[in-house]
């Protein structure tokens, strides 16, 4: 370990430094957090036998044994997450019909848990990045993302297309990544003071926009998995000292500790977890918007289904979507009127329904994992372990259902679909989520 990183420890933890010492040498901390709106989670608490819940979110717990190939993670059900990383979005204070922007979101984490308070509201979430973009688009998919729309643009971009638009903002913001130091054996490597001014100047650039796109009475949520000062406590008096119209809010988190004092800020009013808190590592700051700035996004036609499309989905579905936007052959719906979003790059908005294809309607993937489609679906069979593991491998189920498409379900909950002649059942799981041969289900 870094010596210098370990005096710098020293300086913010002080007398609890010795207890930091020996977090080193116990194994990192690991958990998951259930999906409430795709499971029931007291059931799942018991079916997963789930004994330690965490100080951090209702539905997190620690766990060290499920991996991604948990048929649960396939269903969507849960997520893994390192535990102290979902004390961030319950912080943010997110109200039902909430317009929220996640500015720089991927793999989803936090996005996909801001879907458990969201109801009639919107969600943004942007990655930079066009490869982690995919990714986050892929996780917003299988946790039954709806209202919500993934873009791969930059901050800037974002910010001046949508000023003073959204109720919430949350920045987890790339940085040095302390917290992982136990993780990433590149993050023990890549330690230095140079990173750290960079991630802080690469923050100084973000935060900005994110201001701007946060409308007057909004809040905006500040995080890091970094421990440094320069990294956290200066980011809140440089944002306090430059955006007069920003001002701290007090956390009542009821878990972690206070921050370090720096001139400009209230170190009473962040949170900060380590190790020794049950985490590796999260730091929060919490902000409120003054003044009379208010802005709307704009929102595109609302388009309906023809005929022969509203009857295919009737065929599919008795949960149906009041906004549809049609585009590029494909079919999209939501429960939120479509935004326009200029010239951003944007992955997807809303459940990709089904698309256009030599005269014919075929349903998509995302629309059987979307969350309101789990009580709707009207074709649906129930599998075994082992006939969703074949089934994750790309094979046909030799399976009696009803004739025609087919939701695949694993303990009520859908996770792809087929297409059925009555006695066996076509693999229509795309080819980027089948296992590896080697790779096999495991609860």
């Amino acid at each position: 370990m870094n010596d210098q990183f370990l005096e710098r420890m020293k300086s913010i933890l002080a007398d609890d430094y010795p207890q930091f010492l020996d977090s080193l040498e116990r194994p990192f901390y690991k958990g998951v957090r259930l999906n409430p709106k795709k499971c029931e989670p007291e059931a799942l608490v018991e079916m997963l036998r789930l004994t330690q819940p965490t100080p951090f979110y209702r539905y997190e717990y620690y766990n060290d044994s499920i991996t991604g190939l948990n048929p649960f993670h396939c269903t969507g059900s849960l997520y893994l997450q390192e535990p102290s990383a979902s004390s961030v979005v319950p912080l943010l204070g997110i109200q039902p019909n909430d317009l929220v922007l996640d500015l720089c979101a991927a793999p989803g984490s936090k996005s996909t848990q801001i879907l458990d308070f969201l109801e009639t509201g919107f969600l943004v979430s942007n990655e930079i990045h066009p490869k982690r973009a995919q990714v986050l688009l892929s996780n917003m998919e299988r946790m039954g993302a709806v209202n919500f729309a993934v873009t791969n643009s930059d901050p800037k971009t974002i910010g001046s297309w949508f000023p003073a638009c959204f109720d919430k903002v949350l920045v987890d913001a790339p940085c040095s990544g302390e917290g992982m130091i136990k993780k990433h054996e590149e993050v023990k490597e890549d330690w230095s003071l140079e990173n750290i001014d960079h991630c802080a100047s690469r923050q100084k650039e973000i935060l900005p926009w994110a201001i701007k796109a946060l409308k007057s009475g909004g809040e905006l949520v500040y995080s890091t998995c970094a421990y440094a000062i320069e990294e956290n406590e200066a980011i809140v008096a440089w944002i306090l000292e430059h955006f007069p119209e920003m001002e701290q809010v007090e956390i009542h988190a009821g878990f972690g500790r206070k921050g370090v004092s720096v001139l400009g800020m209230d170190p009473s009013k962040v949170v900060r977890i380590t190790p020794i808190e049950g985490g590796e590592g999260q730091f929060v700051a919490k902000f409120r918007k003054k003044g009379s700035d208010f802005g709307e996004p704009l929102f595109l036609k609302n388009q309906k289904l023809n005929k022969k499309e509203a009857a295919f989905f009737h065929e599919l579905t008795r949960k149906t979507y009041p906004y549809i936007l049609k585009k590029d052959e494909k079919i999209f719906g939501m429960d939120h009127p479509f935004i326009d979003f200029g010239k951003i790059k944007t992955l997807r908005q809303g459940v990709l329904m089904g698309e256009q294809k030599k005269g014919r309607i075929e349903p998509e993937h995302a629309f059987f994992l979307a969350a309101d489609q789990k009580e709707g679906l009207i074709s649906k069979v129930e599998i075994d372990e082992e006939e969703m593991d074949r089934f994750m491998h790309g094979e046909v189920l030799m399976k009696n259902a009803a004739k025609g498409y087919v939701a695949l379900c694993f303990k009520q909950t859908p996770f792809g679909f087929g297409k059925s002649d009555g006695n066996r059942i076509t693999n229509k799981l795309p080819k980027g989520l089948r296992f590896l041969p080697k790779s096999h289900l495991s609860i």
